[in-house]
This record gives structure tokens, sequence and C-alpha cells, in this order.
């Protein structure tokens, strides 16, 4: 199974910054790109039609809590996600891994199984399996799926790192199986490794086996340090194929995203820049503002 040759055009560089277009059925995608973050069907503070306005070209949407609401039967009656949110260009899928980590005292691991989560809003027993997650992603209809990954906190145990990696490969072999090259989608593999340059590149050289239309970097910005963080992308992009996208995952402050798009990143997401605005946090060149502080009232009278 061959990923799709004509999914990326890579335009021009700049050292290792990159210019390019992810091309789908539902519009093409100018890289480099942010995505919105939609967890539930809804950029939370701000309407569609002010996204649009923003320009953006693709959104994200989550496999685990759109499976949790507004539910799969809602989804599927709706169209899928496009129709139910009004959104009709591209959307990526987080396959659940990043809740592998942020909700783990609900789950345990099994790498035959997949995830067990109790549900943190009933405790209901829940089983995300790879192929369960390839199977929500099709019935959500994005237009790029995730395969599903083990997404370990940070730490120094290299033993933890690289079972997350053994995992990870396991699950993104079967995520592709269950992927079938589904038409006109695109499917990522996860890049794990956390700070430690050999695994990193032990996981890109397994996902690269496999074949997938672009890659995504998962573990950081979970509590490193931005020059961690950066040392990490200086050293693993210039392992990653040119002709595919690269995607740099949970990334979202102005400088974080700047210097990944320097070490070669082409897509990012996070949910900091609308949680900002609706908290009045706004970045600037001078650094970070509150705008609710007293000194900045004048601006409400104008």
């Amino acid at each position: 199974m061959n990923s799709k040759k004509d999914f990326f055009e890579l335009i021009k560089t700049n050292n290792q910054a990159r210019l390019g277009i992810i091309k789908t059925s539902r519009g093409n995608i100018e890289t480099p790109a942010f995505m919105p973050v939609g967890t539930q069907g809804t950029v939370k503070g701000i309407f569609v039609d002010d996204v649009l306005k923003t320009e953006t070209h693709i959104i994200l949407g989550n496999t685990y809590h759109l499976f949790l609401r507004p539910g799969l039967e809602i989804l599927k009656n709706s169209g899928g996600l496009h129709q139910f949110m009004n959104w009709h260009k591209p959307i990526l899928t987080d396959s659940g891994g990043f809740q592998i980590m942020s909700l783990s005292k609900f789950r345990k691991i099994d790498k035959k199984k997949g995830a067990i989560f109790s549900s943190h809003l009933d405790g209901k027993k829940i089983i995300l399996s790879p192929e369960k997650s390839i199977q929500i992603q099709k019935i959500i209809n994005s237009d790029i799926l995730m395969v599903l990954d083990e997404c370990p906190r940070l730490t120094n145990d290299k033993k933890i790192i690289a079972n997350a990696i053994d995992v990870s490969t396991e699950w993104a072999k079967r995520s592709k199986i269950e992927f079938k090259d589904a038409n006109k989608k695109a499917l990522f593999g996860i890049v794990q490794g956390g700070l430690f340059d050999d695994l990193r590149i032990e996981s890109l050289e397994r996902l690269l086996e496999i074949d997938f239309d672009g890659y995504a970097l998962g573990g950081l910005a979970v509590g490193e340090k931005q020059n961690e963080m950066f040392k990490v992308l200086d050293s693993i992009t210039k392992k990653m194929p040119n002709e595919k996208p690269r995607y740099l995952m949970g990334v979202g402050t102005p400088s974080d995203i700047l210097g990944a798009v320097k070490s070669g990143i082409d897509m990012f997401d996070c949910v900091m820049p609308t949680r900002s605005g609706r908290t009045g946090l706004a970045f600037t060149w001078e650094g970070k503002i509150n705008l609710r502080n007293a000194k900045y009232k004048w601006i409400k009278l104008l």
C-alpha cells in the first residue's frame, strides 16, 4: 500500500524552513498551517464564519471526545463532522492518543486490545483500539486521519519511551491495515521518542517502513523546555522525507511556531490561541499582556 504521491507539493525551502501545499478533496492547505482545535465539533468562543475570515484552511477535531459527545449516531445522521458544524474545508482528527496521556488516571494500556478507558463523563468502559480509532475517524469523515499511538508523559526513563515506541509502532501497523487507503483521505503516522534523538530516529524509521501520507511528531510540548524541543526538531526533521508533510502536535505559542517552522515543520495545532482569546491574553512582540488588567480598560471605551 503506497501513500499518495500527489498529496503534498513542496514549493520552496529556506534552509530547513518550507513552503508547501497539502491537496485534499475539500481544498488545498497552504503550509506552514495552524489548525484551530474544535475538540467536540466547535472551535470554542468563535463562530465558523469568523474562523473562515481568518483564512484558516483546516481545523482539528478529536476522536475520543467526539465519540463521547455528540456521539457517532448523531455524526452519522448529520453526514459527518463537516455537516454537523457547517465547516466545508478540510478536517484533521486526532486519534485519541493524546487522551491516553492526559486522561491517564482513567485508562490502562493493553498492547493487543488498545487503550481501555473509564469515561471521564460517566465511568462507562471504552476500549479504543487502533482499528476502532480509524473506524470512528471514518464516521467523522475527516480528511486526514491519525494513527492511534501511546503518548507518554515527559520522562527521562528511556525504557518507558522505548516501550511506548513498540506499542505505537504495532498500533500504527494495525491502523494502516484498517485504513485500507480510504478514498480521498490521508493517514499520518506519529513519531515518538521523547527527548532521545536515537529513539526518535528509531521510531521514524519503523514508521517509514509502513509508509504514511505524512508524519507527525508527538510527545513534545508536554512540559519540556523550549530549547529542548527545538533540539529534537532540528535533529529529527533532517531525517524526515521532504515529500511528506510534517506535523508538530499540540504546539501553539507564537515563538514555538516560529522556531518550529525554522526547523522544517509544516503543521501545528493547539487549544491555546482560542483559550487565550477567551481569557484576554494577547501575545505581542514585547511579550504577553493581560487585556483584563485595569490599565487596558480604556481600550473598551474606544
